[in-house]
């Protein structure tokens, strides 16, 4: 058990971010699933750059590597003009 002020503090403040990022990685995931099962073109086009831009979001703060948010954005992009 912790026995400083500071690192009761510290706990808590990491449980409130655990359950923050978890919350938009998880948002984010359902979306790249959701793009990817589009069958329609001009939906998956307009809903594309709203994905790319919840994914540079997630990786500007740390919550994804930065080149899994590149690898992401490459293959819903590829994904998107193949339909």
């Amino acid at each position: 058990m912790a026995n400083h002020k500071s690192a009761l503090k510290r706990i808590r403040q990491n449980e409130t971010r655990r359950l923050h990022n978890r919350y938009y990685a998880k948002t984010m995931r359902n979306a790249v699933k959701h793009l990817r099962n589009l069958e329609d073109k001009s939906e998956a086009t307009e809903l594309l750059p709203q994905v790319t831009a919840m994914v540079d979001k997630l990786a500007k703060k740390n919550i994804i590597h930065k080149n899994k948010a590149g690898n992401l954005k490459s293959s819903l992009a590829k994904h998107v003009n193949s339909l």
